[in-house]
C-alpha cells in the first residue's frame, strides 16, 4: 500500500525493550478533502529512511498494515519500508 502527504513530524530514533530493538516515528498529513495526519512507524534498519526529511516535503511512503491482539484488545499498526 501507498500513503502520499507532506511531513509533519519526523521523531528520533528510540530503543524499546531490552533487545535493542529500534523504531522511528514519521507523521504524514495527507491531501484529501479531509485530510489525515497518519502516524507511520519505521522499525530496525528502516529508520535510516527518515534521517534527510524535513517538515513540509511531499513524500510517497510504502506502508505494510498490522495488526496484533493483547488480553482481549486489538491494536493496529502502520509501518512504513520505503520512502520516495
Amino acid at each position: 500500500m501507498e500513503i502520499t502527504g507532506k511531513v509533519v513530524l519526523v521523531g528520533q530514533t528510540e530503543s524499546v525493550g531490552q533487545n535493542g530493538f529500534t523504531k522511528r516515528l514519521l507523521v504524514v498529513e495527507t491531501a484529501e478533502q479531509y485530510p489525515q495526519k497518519l502516524p507511520i512507524d519505521f522499525v530496525k534498519d528502516k529508520t535510516s529512511l527518515l534521517d534527510n526529511l524535513q517538515v513540509g516535503q511531499e513524500v510517497k511512503v510504502q506502508i505494510n498494515l498490522r495488526g496484533s491482539e493483547s488480553n482481549g484488545r486489538w491494536f493496529s499498526q502502520i509501518q512504513g519500508w520505503k520512502i520516495e
